[in-house]
């Protein structure tokens, strides 16, 4: 990155600017953007404590001397670094809501936000009074389905104590601790006996080829939230094995697996899985109901029990 030229001076220089230097630099947008002059405007107007819907003439206002070297750091810590910007903000949006985020934990963007907009209609039984975010990381996920199950309690799990106090600082953040915990639990082995009617999670699924070229900017996200074994699944053979044991009797199981959708194909033909379809992008994200689980219950212990899953 060479130095940013002396007369860049107003907030419509810099993004003009980072946009050539994005391009420049083959940055990867796959963090909330998909393209340069998104991220460009989304870190300058972030940076400055800007809002995104900022008038077109705000643009033109000149920035004061210190302005200037934040955003110059900023954009060289995005540039040469590859550090995403979200982790350079602190702060990434999900389901129209923002969330406090940092190195450790990954950066909300799954297609699971479209669902919980949309309520899981038609895909549940009835209203959910207990609701399980397996795998929280942020807690953006099931503090966005405590947005839409005014009645809910949602328990966040993860195994990362470091990641659980991002998620509580986010439930604080959101006025949700009445209604809202973390438990640190590797799987299920924190929450005995417990049940609920919905169980959604985004667990680590990346398989290690895919993970091996993954672009720079994801070696910034914690590893542990990424990768799970040769083929994505080990932790996911462990949640479809027990899921049966914490559904309500009309329960359901949402998994997202992304790539590995073709693993979890291949490792259980013999299972019906409703495979969900995105308008705004995505895929990998299956359904189970609660008498599913049930009924494949042996088979994905069997398949647990061959395939030798580590504890993640």
């Amino acid at each position: 990155m060479t130095a940013s030229p002396s007369r860049l001076r107003t907030l419509r220089d810099y993004i003009r600017w980072a946009v050539s230097q994005f391009h420049a630099g083959q940055l990867f947008h796959g963090h909330g953007t998909d393209n340069a002059w998104d991220e460009a405007r989304q870190l300058v107007l972030g940076a400055l404590h800007l809002p995104w819907e900022i008038a077109d003439s705000y643009l033109d206002c000149r920035l004061e001397d210190d302005e200037r070297e934040h955003l110059q750091e900023l954009l060289r810590r995005r540039i040469v670094d590859r550090v995403p910007t979200a982790y350079l903000l602190g702060q990434t949006w999900f389901c129209g809501l923002p969330f406090i985020v940092d190195e450790r934990v990954l950066i909300p963007r799954s297609p699971i936000g479209e669902l919980i907009e949309r309520r899981f209609e038609p895909w549940l039984a009835k209203k959910p009074a207990r609701i399980l975010d397996m795998c929280t990381g942020s807690g953006c996920i099931g503090i966005a389905c405590a947005y839409e199950f005014l009645d809910a309690e949602v328990v966040l799990a993860d195994i990362s104590f470091d990641a659980l106090e991002v998620a509580n600082c986010n439930i604080e953040h959101h006025g949700l601790d009445d209604r809202v915990y973390t438990v640190q639990s590797d799987g299920f082995d924190e929450l005995p006996g417990q049940r609920f009617d919905l169980i959604v999670s985004n667990p680590p699924y990346v398989d290690a080829e895919d993970f091996a070229d993954m672009p720079d900017e994801y070696h910034h996200e914690p590893a542990l939230g990424l990768a799970c074994g040769n083929d994505g699944l080990d932790l996911v053979r462990r949640l479809l094995a027990e899921a049966a044991d914490h559904l309500t009797d009309s329960g359901s199981l949402i998994v997202e697996v992304g790539n590995s959708q073709e693993h979890v194909k291949a490792l259980y033909p013999e299972v019906d899985f409703t495979w969900l379809e995105f308008v705004e992008g995505g895929h990998g994200v299956f359904l189970l109901a609660a008498s599913q689980c049930r009924e494949y219950q042996a088979l994905f212990r069997e398949r647990l029990k061959a395939g030798g899953a580590e504890s993640v």
